[in-house]
């Protein structure tokens, strides 16, 4: 360790005092940031509240960066704290009195910040958007030469720095402290606002719970993103990061956490998700507490079964269908009697009820098929039943398909509308195409009701008073002993 310090001072190596130095190093500090972490098993990082870096959800901690912090921690051994943040002042706050290691906050790197902090590799690039609401009359621009009225952009965000460095430069103005992204997409929404800049896949996962806003153009210029660090002599954790990402692990584990919390394929139509926020707020209330409860007991996750209870009812406790079926999750006669639901039009019962024969149907799905084609396999059950499903999958196999795989099974399912198939196979016809459009749909509801969960666990964490600031500098802590800058 010594040594690496002396690395870090050729000019007095030069000069031929380094003996006289060496005591005096080493009474200071002889740990790196890197020992620090390890030596007391803490990595702590600051992060920001959205949708798409940090988030509790149920009580649990969710989101892109928390997870890759959480793999880093895991990398070094070390346990993880995080540190929630309300705004990026706060974030660059936390950073300059030495309360974490690290920022982990989807934060793009730029000159100005470069030289003021250290940074790691860049590990997301992303395209900036001008949005803004749709069926307003309001023409959107073309470009930025088009723009007349104000741009609004987060306060110390990276928006800010780009437009500040255009001549001429459009309209724009910078958001009071405290407003951050939801603020100013709401604001948007509500037609407060006439345009906003967004990260592109912010804007992905906020979208569709705000079907009017629509991005005008992308600007010319993509960001890439990075981890921040105080500035310091010692790159002992910069080197780290460094090695951190360059694992085909980290690269894999990245790939999927794009997956999961960026790409939103899944979206309704405007009118439909208009009429599902509606319901969000009229109807779900009523059977929440319900719906939760049977989840629990049967294991699944609260936001799939309120979203199999959208597709089958919209949540009217009083729906009937041509056929009969009738309730919150529109059950036969026989599904209910065989479920012990005496009423079907009675909401608690036909929810407990409609979660068990799903669970029932999930776990007659063949023991290889696992993971969410499993889940898939199970909906499609659900709706067509389990007959109709094997018809599907052997018609699949037949093809030369994977029968285990749903993305496969949807593309033969409706076949069992046509004879020459159907009269193959042994249950016969079934509208085919509407298992497919099922799963799709509750795919779809799933997300927005996960989605609206998140935002408003956020809007409640923003609300506590103990995070709407930087932590205040405490004795004894990992950072108090981590070397400052020579």
């Amino acid at each position: 360790m010594k040594k690496a310090l002396l690395r870090k001072l050729p000019l007095l190596v030069g000069a031929g005092i380094v003996l006289s130095l060496v005591p005096v190093i080493s009474a200071y500090n002889p740990q790196s940031q890197l020992d620090s972490i390890l030596e007391r098993q803490q990595l702590r990082v600051v992060s920001r509240l959205s949708p798409t870096t940090y988030f509790l959800e149920d009580g649990r901690p969710g989101g892109f960066e928390f997870e890759l912090s959480q793999a880093y921690a895991d990398y070094l051994g070390v346990e993880l704290e995080l540190l929630p943040s309300t705004s990026i002042q706060d974030i660059w706050e936390t950073l300059r009195l030495n309360n974490a290691h690290l920022a982990a906050a989807g934060l793009a790197l730029t000159d100005e910040r470069a030289s003021r902090f250290d940074y790691g590799p860049t590990y997301l690039s992303s395209e900036v958007l001008l949005i803004y609401r749709s069926g307003d009359g309001r023409k959107p621009p073309m470009g930025l030469d088009e723009v007349t009225e104000p741009i609004h952009v987060i306060a110390d965000s990276s928006h800010a720095e780009y437009l500040a460095t255009l001549d001429p430069a459009p309209p724009w103005i910078e958001a009071e402290p405290g407003i951050e992204l939801l603020d100013l997409i709401q604001q948007i929404d509500l037609g407060e606002i006439p345009y906003a800049l967004i990260d592109a896949e912010a804007f992905e996962v906020s979208q569709p719970l705000f079907p009017r806003l629509k991005a005008a153009f992308s600007l010319e210029h993509p960001q890439v993103s990075v981890w921040w660090l105080k500035r310091s002599a010692d790159s002992s954790l910069q080197r780290s990061l460094v090695d951190f990402f360059e694992q085909s692990a980290t690269q894999d584990l990245i790939q999927d956490l794009k997956e999961r919390y960026f790409e939103t394929d899944h979206r309704l139509g405007v009118v439909d998700n208009l009429t599902f926020r509606q319901h969000l707020k009229s109807r779900l209330p009523k059977l929440k507490a319900w719906l939760i409860e049977a989840a629990q007991q049967q294991g699944i996750e609260w936001e799939l079964l309120a979203a199999i209870a959208y597709q089958e009812s919209h949540w009217n406790p009083k729906a009937v269908s041509p056929t009969g079926v009738r309730g919150v999750m529109m059950l036969t006669q026989n599904t209910a009697r065989a479920m012990g639901v005496t009423k079907r039009t009675d909401p608690k019962q036909s929810i407990f009820g409609g979660a068990r024969y799903f669970t029932e149907q999930f776990e007659r799905i063949p023991e290889r098929i696992q993971g969410q084609d499993r889940l898939w396999f199970a909906l499609a059950s659900y709706n067509v039943g389990r007959g109709h499903l094997e018809d599907a999958r052997i018609l699949t196999q037949r093809a030369g398909d994977n029968p285990d795989r749903w993305e496969d099974v949807a593309k033969h399912l409706p076949k069992l509308t046509q004879p020459r198939w159907y009269k193959t196979v042994k249950h016969g016809f079934a509208r085919g195409y509407e298992p497919v459009q099922y799963v799709q749909n509750i795919q779809r509801y799933q997300t927005m009701l996960k989605l609206e969960s998140r935002h408003d666990a956020i809007q409640e964490m923003m609300a506590e008073p103990e995070i709407m600031g930087p932590p205040a500098p405490s004795a004894g802590t990992d950072l108090d002993h981590a070397p400052q800058t020579l």
